[in-house]
Order: C-alpha cells, then structure tokens, then sequence
C-alpha cells in the first residue's frame, strides 16, 4: 500500500507560490514482500523515482524504515512502513544562463541565499520560459567558474520579494528539503494588511484548498474541514489605523497561505489584486483619502508581501544559519506614507 502526499496543483505555471519542492510517500510493505534492499524497493514502487535521487535521500537521513533512519542496504521486510521525503522530480525545461542582477547574501559552496526582488519568476514554466531566478543563477555559477546547477528546495510568489535558499548539489537540497518538510525552519514574512487588528497577535489555524467558486485563488476553511492542514503565526508591527503591518511566521508552507489567512481574517493583503486588496476596504470616502491610497497602489502595483528571515541548519556542517533582509524599496516607501498619512489623520 502507497500514500503520496504531494503539493498542490499549481494555480498558474508561471505562478511561483510559496511552498516546498517535494514529495511525500508512505509505503507499507505487503505481507508476502520478499526480502529487497530498500533501494531497488522504492524505485520500483515510485513511479520516476531515479536510483541517484533514492540515494541522495537515503543519504540525507530522508528514508525511515517503523520511524528509524536507515541506510540504502536495508532489506525491506513484510509489514515494514517506509516513510520517504523526495525532492521534486527534475524539471523538464534546460536552464541556460542569462545575465540577470541579483542580490544575493550568502553563498558557499552548498548553497546560495538569495533576496529575490519583486516580479522576478523563480523558475521556467508556461509564459516565463527565459528570465527566471534559476537563469540568472546558472550564469552566476559560470561567471564563477563553478559547473554546478540550482536546484530550488521551495519558491515564493512572483510578486513577493525577499528570501530564498537555492543549493548546488541535490545532497544538500536532499536534506533541507527534510527541514522543510519537519517545519524545523525559521521564516517570517512582513505583510501590510488592511484594517486594525483586533488582536495584537494571533495564530490562524485554517486548512487551506482551492477556492471552489474561483480556481485562480487558495481559499481557506475551518481547520481539518477541507483542505490542507496550514498554520500561520502572526504578531503586529505596527498600526497605521486603515492598514497594519504584520509579521508572519510560517508553521507549514502551503500555496498562497499567507494571502488566503489574511483574507479569512477579513484583512487581506494591501494591493492582492488576487484576494480582492487592490480596493480601498478601509478608510473614509473622502477624495483625498482616495488619492492616496491610489498612489500607495502606484507605488506599489504587487501585494505588500516580503520574505523577510530566513533561519535553517546548513546541511553540510550543520551550523544554524540565520538570515534578514531589509524592505525593499517600494514597500519602505509605501510605509513611510502610510506613518506620515496616520500622524496627520490621528493626531487631529
């Protein structure tokens, strides 16, 4: 018996939403199994399983025999319940590389951490099959004399800026991709949101699935009723009276969930033109008010999300590598009108 536990369907190819880059299965080894090295077992119950990717996740402590880690020359037994975390299966468009600028942070050589400007697609797929993160990457590499290739361990919309961690070889992507799997990272996203909160932090447990009235949006329901099993920590920065800036923390990693728990709170994202944020939901009716929000929309024509930190166990030394990145331009920019815009409204 098989359970597969993949990620979503995405929305949109070119869509990069927030989630990890892997498969889970669950398999338990029928009663007449024979006794089989665990390696030549999965590849023959994994539809596309590669003896290298089994092996890279057999090395990564990704395959767990009755919830032991065990190494590839483990004979499967009748009864066994195998439990393995892949990476994605490799993509099916070649990266070339291409002279695009990017930010990055950090860099060694297993990984690269990257902080993803806003608009900029993570990787190849339908209508964005040049200019990509994974493209600007590989000409990186090679302005580096360095013939590895990227490969993503998760992604972030293409309207959300901030952080990201590429690695260089699948063993290190093999093993983080566990981290993310296990919830063991640290990430925190900075969102502006409209309205007041009620609540100065909060969790929001609610399953997450598509939005059964419009296919282009996650929508999210009581928790275990439909869906998948999302939680999304929040805590306030700072209230603007209309809008409020928040600080996620994400307990799991589904597609949107940040966007679609704000919009179940009622405070959707500023400018998701997806989730209905690029109204005026807060707010007087005033021409002036109007304008001003309008050119905070100018200013800012993407929803008001930024990966801001970045937290996991490097995979080959084992050190904790924590990393946080400053707003970037448009949002700083759009916050300082909104600081200046309450001081006028709410001192009078």
């Amino acid at each position: 018996m098989i359970e597969e536990n993949y990620f979503e369907e995405p929305i949109e190819q070119e869509e990069n939403e927030e989630k990890e880059l892997y498969e889970h299965y669950r398999i338990v080894a029928d009663r007449g199994q024979s006794v089989l090295r665990i390696d030549k077992f999965l590849m023959a119950r994994i539809e596309n399983a590669t003896r290298n990717k089994i092996q890279q996740a057999t090395k990564a402590g990704n395959v767990l025999v009755n919830e032991k880690v065990v190494k590839s020359n483990y004979k499967v037994k009748p009864g066994d319940i195998i439990t393995i975390v892949l990476t994605y299966p490799p993509r099916d468009t070649t990266i070339y590389a291409e002279n695009i600028p990017l930010n990055i942070v950090y860099e060694d050589a297993d990984l690269v951490i990257v902080n993803k400007a806003p608009g900029m697609v993570v990787h190849p797929g339908h209508g964005n099959f040049t200019g990509t993160l994974l493209h600007a990457l590989k000409y990186h590499f090679e302005q580096n004399n360095e013939t590895c290739e990227p490969f993503l361990v998760h992604r972030i919309d293409k309207d959300t800026s901030g952080l990201m961690v590429v690695t260089k070889n699948e063993l290190a992507q093999a093993r983080l991709a566990k981290q993310f799997y296990d919830h063991s990272l640290d990430r925190k996203y900075a969102a502006l949101v409209w309205g007041d909160l009620k609540n100065d932090a909060g969790t929001i447990n609610a399953s997450i699935a598509r939005n059964p009235s419009n296919r282009m949006q996650m929508m999210a329901f009581p928790a275990n009723d439909i869906g998948r099993h999302a939680i999304t920590h929040y805590n306030v920065i700072r209230r603007y009276g209309y809008v409020t800036l928040v600080e996620c923390r994400l307990e799991t990693g589904r597609t949107h969930q940040i966007r679609a728990h704000m919009t179940f709170l009622k405070h959707p994202l500023f400018n998701d033109a997806r989730y209905g944020g690029n109204e005026i939901l807060k707010g007087t009716t005033f021409a002036k008010y109007k304008h001003f929000v309008n050119n905070c929309f100018a200013i800012m024509p993407r929803q008001a999300l930024h990966a801001r930190i970045l937290g996991f166990i490097h995979p080959t030394t084992g050190e904790h590598l924590l990393f946080e990145s400053e707003f970037p331009a448009d949002l700083s920019q759009i916050l300082e009108k909104w600081e200046n815009y309450s001081i006028q409204q709410f001192s009078e």
